[in-house]
């Protein structure tokens, strides 16, 4: 398997601010899309090391769509979020505080069948999506 690939943004809000916007499904479908022409119509998720997530991902026609799903492995608020996806690869994420808000780092096992440029992107791209949702807050 190829090595973690890892993505950065930084959010002008507090740890404390950015883990719940980042973490809480009442927030999560505002900003969990790498495109405007897809979107995530719910979440669902039980905050604790062992407890399960659930984000579906859909194309707004309606013509696709999938659940991005796993377990949490480990949660310490406002700092880390680890978590293993359905399909066995694992997601480390880490919140620091700096100057003007906070840094979120992702680092991710990619998957075997997309390249790793297109991977990146879109993770990327739903972490800028949650950076400026965040900014708005």
């Amino acid at each position: 398997m190829p090595e973690p690939l890892t993505i950065r943004a930084l959010v002008s809000a507090s740890p404390d601010r950015t883990w719940e916007l980042y973490t809480s499904p009442a927030h999560i479908p505002a900003w969990n899309t790498a495109h405007p022409s897809w979107h995530c119509p719910r979440a669902e998720s039980d905050l604790r090391e062992g407890g399960r997530f659930n984000y579906r991902m859909e194309a707004v026609d309606g013509s696709m769509g999938f659940d991005f799903t796993g377990a949490w492995t480990k949660v310490q608020a406002p700092t880390a979020l680890d978590y293993t996806m359905d399909d066995g690869r694992r997601a480390w994420c880490s919140f620091q505080p700096v100057e003007g808000g906070t840094e979120v780092t992702v680092r991710f096992e990619p998957e075997g069948t997309n390249s790793l440029e297109l991977q990146q992107g879109g993770w990327q791209a739903i972490l800028d999506s949650f950076a400026r949702y965040a900014a708005t807050r």
